[in-house]
């Protein structure tokens, strides 16, 4: 493998970990914080894709259509999370996993009944649609560049929000003691809201930005779903810091063992998973 390959499939490798991150932060924040086993995170992704299908072609402008997107979704979490979520907390995992099993097929009907079952695609912004000359015949795309350059800033934004704010001191409090923290004055209802809605617009987001590039079609949270869990699981469950490595270890593993060893490529990601198990049962991080 020459310099300018390994570039490139280092590239993917990075921009499809940072993805990858943008999905579990999300999910790791849910299951970690609130305690909820969300089966149906991967149908906001698909739910993003959808919308950034539309907004696009509705409003003319990719970047707004995100924009008008991640608000729709905030909303959309918060009136799920008062509807349904909320009153599945002090049930058993049983019942969680029930729940959100059957909201997949639920969402999955209404994306039938609203966008049917072909696939679509997503233009790409004409001053995005360049790429970068690598070699006389290898270039790399700006636009992957731009999804790598919005996860990056989100996972920044997302840090500062959890680390450096009030809410986010409210937030890692509800985690670490529910009753104590309630005891103290915090409305934990409203916490557990903010951080359900936030989990759905950054896996929303997520694939909103995803979209152009992967196209949009039927049962594409499916196939995401079980990655985000490996990622969790590999991070650390409620670790966002532990998301972050651990999807871009996955991200290199995943592409690097496409290129590399092509007929085992399927089950080295399952592979690392168990070695990080085998090696910290709990993850690379606590929460």
């Amino acid at each position: 493998m020459d310099f300018p390959t390994f570039l490139i499939q280092l590239l993917n490798s990075v921009q499809y970990g940072l993805l990858l991150f943008m999905l579990a932060a999300g999910l790791t924040l849910i299951f970690g914080i609130i305690g909820v086993v969300n089966l149906a995170h991967g149908s906001f992704y698909m739910l993003g894709a959808y919308l950034a299908y539309s907004l696009s072609s509705l409003l003319g402008s990719l970047a707004v259509a995100i924009a008008c997107g991640a608000v729709l979704s905030v909303i959309f979490g918060l009136a799920l999370e008062w509807l349904l979520f909320r009153h599945f907390y002090e049930r058993d995992h049983l019942d969680q996993v029930l729940l959100t099993f059957g909201l997949i097929y639920i969402f999955e009907e209404m994306r039938s009944i609203l966008w049917g079952d072909d696939v679509h695609s997503v233009p790409i912004p004409d001053v995005l649609a360049a790429s970068i000359p690598l070699t006389d015949t290898l270039s790399y795309p700006v636009y992957r560049l731009v999804i790598s350059g919005v996860c990056v800033a989100l996972a920044i934004g997302l840090y500062l929000l959890i680390s450096k704010t009030r809410l986010g001191m409210k937030i890692r409090a509800g985690a670490f003691n529910r009753d104590m923290t309630e005891a103290l004055g915090v409305n934990i209802k409203l916490i557990h809201a903010i951080v359900f809605a936030l989990g759905v617009a950054l896996a929303s987001v997520a694939g909103m930005i995803a979209a152009p590039v992967s196209s949009v079609y039927p049962n594409m949270g499916s196939q995401v779903l079980i990655m985000c869990f490996v990622v969790v699981v590999i991070g650390g469950i409620g670790s966002v810091r532990g998301a972050l490595i651990a999807a871009l270890l996955v991200g290199l593993v995943d592409t690097f063992g496409k290129v590399l060893l092509p007929h085992i490529s399927g089950m080295l990601v399952y592979m690392l998973m168990a070695a990080v198990l085998l090696w910290k049962p709990q993850g690379l991080f606590k929460q």
